[in-house]
Formats: structure tokens, C-alpha cells, sequence
């Protein structure tokens, strides 16, 4: 028999705050929830900004913080979060057995670099001649001019002795489902016992930015709804988030004295060229298997819909056809109260179910300007996580009561 896996610690940062305490409060006690954005930043897109941190807690030498870019820092500092919240401070055997698997994208530019480059390339007599020039002179020599993606889990190992083994997946939202969806199949395997997983998104990047506003992905204007945003073009708002998990066999935690705060059901992930009905085949393909995993339970929904015009309308259209016929109970968009994060996206959409259900709530509605996201009378004892991505990737995972 496979082996459960519970979520024995969880570690979120995000423009609502630090902590589960934070995030409960904002989500599930204030009424309206109400999202903190900021359009100075990146005028006229606005972004969910990360709340100020006191690096010193979870990453004390001075020296560590220094030689680390934001997104490190931030990463970094919630894993840190997770750690403490499972227990597992100072415990380096245990620690030395934890496996690390982390979502993240390429590091910060040398913005300074990229400007004198583009500036100089066009008028430049031999382009390719220039560009090469200015690539050997102007970078830092260890780096390339994106820092390496795996310089976050080499940070989490230094700083909180996470010496298992480690893996960085990238690719936007779907790397944050594989990362999830590998440490449960490998806990299922008895290919380890314990698991770090999770991911980093940092929204004031500019350097990200652009790219984004380049690839037609960000939504310009005053914020509105994901629900809302298919019938005025789409596109995404997005949002600083570090969400970090304690993946863990039960019966490794039950020996060391842990409890859950829920248990991880089904885990999937699947890929579609977003050709008309693609990402809903997928979508109905999954929540099948994840009804069936569920006992056929009426499921609540927290929702990673970006607000992107195509996939949006096909997922708020499957959930609604879903909610009909009384598979889904309502649904949460979460990207309407922490911004679309990218890597971090379906770890914090894990990490907020598996609180509501240790916490026997559910969240307010985040939006009220359509009426999709329903009030629920009585607190769901399963969750379903959607994750579709800006571009591509479709993904789901269960979240349960545990015991």
C-alpha cells in the first residue's frame, strides 16, 4: 500500500504578510478580504508587492544575505518558515535526510548591463561582434547574465542544513505542480520520508515584467476580477508570494510526534497547446480522477486562474458546470487576493487549503464583482487546488482532513 502523505509544515510570505496567522486573518477573518496592491512600482501594471521581511529571523549572517538577490532572500527565508513550523529547527539529522525541491525561474538581471547593451547594439557597426564584447566585459564572472535558478535551493541548503537530496524545476506554474506532484510520488514510493517543497514568484522584478508585458501576458488598467477579466481581454495581475511545504510520509511523522495539518490526495499535471477545449479536457480528465480519490464528495476550490482570457474562461466555465451538478461546492480565486506568482503559485494554493481545513474554515469570497465565488455554509473536509498556467500546463491536487 502507498503511503499517506501529510503536510506537516507550511511556510507562506506574500503582500498580505508573513506567516499562517497573517494570511488567516486576511483571508478568512476580515470580511471583505481585501488585497493589497501597488501601481507605483511598474506603472500602469500593478502588482501585489511582498510585505517587508526581517531577513535576520530566518537568515541570521549578514553575509548570507548579502551575496543573495531578493527572490533568494525571500525563498529562502520562507522555507525557513516551513522548517520552524514543522518542527525540525536544529534537528540536523533530520534535517540532513530532508529532500529539497524547488520551483523557480531564472535569477535577477544586471538591469544596468541589459540598458547599456540595447542602447549601444542598434547603432553598432558589427552587432554580433558588440554583442559578444559586452558580454565578456560587463557580466560577474561566475555568473551568467540570469542567475542560475538552483542558486535558491543552494542557499536553503547553506542557511538551514537541508543537506538531502535536491532538484530545481523551472517552467512558470507547472513547475510548481511537478515539484509537489514528485515529492508525493516519491513519499508514496518510500523513496524518502521527507520533503521540502516549494517555490519563490517576485512581482517588482521589472526585469520579469518586461518580459511578461512582451509576451501580451499582463492585465493594464484598474484591477478587476480574474472572473471578470476574459470579457475585457484577460491578462494577469501578478504578485510577490514565497510558499514553502513540509511533504511528509505519516508514519514518519507520527514517530517523531508530528501532526498534520491535512493530508495530500492526488497529485496531477498535464499540458495542452490551448487550442479551444484543450485545457478543459485535461481539467475534466482530472477532476474526475480527484472526485473518484475523494469519495465523490462535493469539493471546494481554490483556484489558480490568472485571469488570462482563453484558459480562464474555459476553467470559470468547467467550475461552474461542475458546481451545477454538485461536484463543487464554490470556489476562491486566489489570484484575485495574492496576485498570479508563477513558481509559488499551486504551493500556496496547497499551503492555504490544508490551514483552512486544520482551522475547520473555509475563506471569504475574494471578489464580489460577478458573484462567482459563493459564501459556504459549512466548512469543506476536502480541497481541490487548480493550477493553470499563463501559458501552458494544467494541474490539480487533492487536499484532505487528516485522521
Amino acid at each position: 500500500m502507498a503511503r499517506e502523505v501529510w503536510i506537516t509544515g507550511i511556510g507562506i510570505t506574500s503582500s498580505l504578510g508573513e506567516g499562517l496567522d497573517a494570511h488567516w486573518q486576511a483571508l478568512a477573518e476580515s470580511d471583505p478580504p481585501k488585497p493589497v496592491i501597488d501601481r507605483s512600482i511598474v506603472s500602469p501594471y500593478a502588482v501585489h508587492p511582498m510585505v517587508p521581511l526581517d531577513l535576520d529571523k530566518q537568515i541570521p549572517k549578514k553575509g548570507d544575505q548579502r551575496q543573495m538577490e531578493n527572490w533568494q532572500r525571500v525563498g529562502t527565508y520562507s522555507a525557513g518558515l516551513a522548517i520552524d513550523d514543522a518542527g525540525m529547527k536544529g534537528d540536523l539529522d533530520l534535517l540532513s535526510r530532508t529532500h529539497l525541491i524547488v520551483a523557480a525561474s531564472g535569477g535577477e538581471r544586471d538591469q544596468a548591463a541589459d540598458a547599456g547593451i540595447l542602447q549601444g547594439i542598434g547603432s553598432a557597426p558589427a552587432p554580433q561582434e558588440f554583442l559578444n564584447e559586452r558580454l565578456a566585459s560587463d557580466l560577474r564572472p561566475t555568473l551568467f547574465l540570469a542567475q542560475l535558478p538552483n542558486l535558491l535551493a543552494g542557499n536553503i541548503s547553506i542557511v538551514h542544513k537541508v543537506t538531502g537530496s535536491s532538484r530545481t524545476f523551472l517552467g512558470e506554474e507547472t513547475a510548481g505542480v511537478s515539484a509537489v506532484e514528485v515529492a508525493a510520488r516519491r513519499i508514496r514510493a518510500d523513496q524518502g520520508d521527507i520533503f521540502l517543497v516549494g517555490g519563490t514568484s517576485i512581482a517588482e522584478r521589472k526585469d520579469v515584467l518586461i518580459t511578461l508585458v512582451g509576451g501580451g501576458f499582463c492585465w493594464k488598467g484598474d484591477p478587476i476580477s480574474v472572473w471578470a477579466r476574459p470579457e475585457q481581454g484577460g491578462g494577469a495581475t501578478f504578485g510577490s508570494v514565497g510558499a514553502f511545504l513540509v511533504l511528509e510520509a505519516s508514519d514518519h511523522a507520527e514517530k517523531r510526534g508530528r501532526r498534520p495539518y491535512a493530508k495530500l490526495g492526488p497529485v496531477l499535471s498535464d499540458r495542452s497547446a490551448r487550442k479551444p477545449g484543450q485545457a478543459t479536457a485535461n481539467g475534466e480528465r482530472q477532476m474526475k480522477i480527484i472526485r473518484e480519490a475523494a469519495g465523490n464528495r462535493p469539493l471546494a476550490v481554490l483556484s489558480g486562474a490568472t485571469g488570462m482570457a482563453d484558459a480562464t474562461r474555459e476553467e470559470r466555465d468547467l467550475l461552474a458546470a461542475l458546481r451545477q451538478r454538485g461536484e463543487v461546492s464554490t470556489v476562491r480565486g486566489v489570484a484575485n487576493m495574492l496576485g498570479s506568482c508563477l513558481e509559488a503559485n499551486f504551493a500556496v494554493e496547497v499551503g492555504l487549503a490544508a490551514l483552512a481545513l486544520s482551522r475547520n474554515g473555509f475563506y471569504q469570497p475574494f471578489e464580489n464583482e460577478t458573484g462567482f465565488e459563493q459564501p459556504l455554509a459549512e466548512p469543506p473536509s476536502a480541497i481541490v487546488a487548480t493550477c493553470w498556467g499563463i501559458w501552458r500546463g494544467e494541474g490539480i491536487g487533492l487536499i484532505e482532513k487528516a485522521g
